[in-house]
C-alpha cells in the first residue's frame, strides 16, 4: 500500500532558529524549503522536515542515522564544532574515544549526538 510513495522524517525541536543554524552550520544540510511550519533539510538525495513541537526531544531513541565511508573524519570534525557525542555501554561494542565498535575485527562502527533539543541521531560504518 505505502511502498510506492516517499517516506518523509519529521523532527520535532522547540526553537526552529537554533535548529536551523545546527542543521546548516554544525551538520552542513542543505535547506531546501521553508513554510509556516517548518524547515525541509536535505541530505543524500533524501528530505526531512524540521518542525516546532512542545514535544521536542523527548524520544530517547535513534531518529536517524547517516551510512558513512570515514566515521573517524566525520566525528573529529562535529567535536571540533562543539558537538557532544553519547557514549552508551553496549556488551556487544567497546568504546573507542567516541565511538562504539563491533565485532573483533571492527567489523562495524557507530557514534551517536544530539542536536541542540535532544534529538538523537547516529553514524554508522560497515552497517
Amino acid at each position: 500500500m505505502l511502498a510506492d510513495y516517499k517516506i518523509q522524517a519529521m523532527i520535532a525541536v522547540k526553537d526552529i532558529e537554533v535548529a536551523r543554524k545546527f542543521y546548516i552550520e554544525t551538520l552542513g544540510l542543505k535547506q531546501t524549503g521553508e513554510n509556516q511550519g517548518g524547515v525541509s533539510f536535505e541530505s543524500g538525495g533524501v528530505s526531512f522536515f524540521v518542525y516546532v513541537s512542545e514535544f521536542a526531544g523527548t524520544n530517547k531513541a535513534t531518529t536517524a542515522s547517516w551510512n558513512v565511508e570515514d566515521i573517524e573524519g566525520i566525528v573529529a570534525d562535529l567535536k571540533a564544532k562543539g558537538v557532544e557525542f553519547i557514549h552508551y555501554d553496549f556488551e556487544w561494542a567497546k568504546l573507542e574515544g567516541d565511538i562504539h565498535v563491533m565485532g573483533d575485527n571492527a567489523e562495524a562502527k557507530a557514534a551517536w549526538f544530539a542536536d541542540p533539543d535532544g534529538n538523537i541521531f547516529g553514524l554508522n560504518w560497515g552497517m
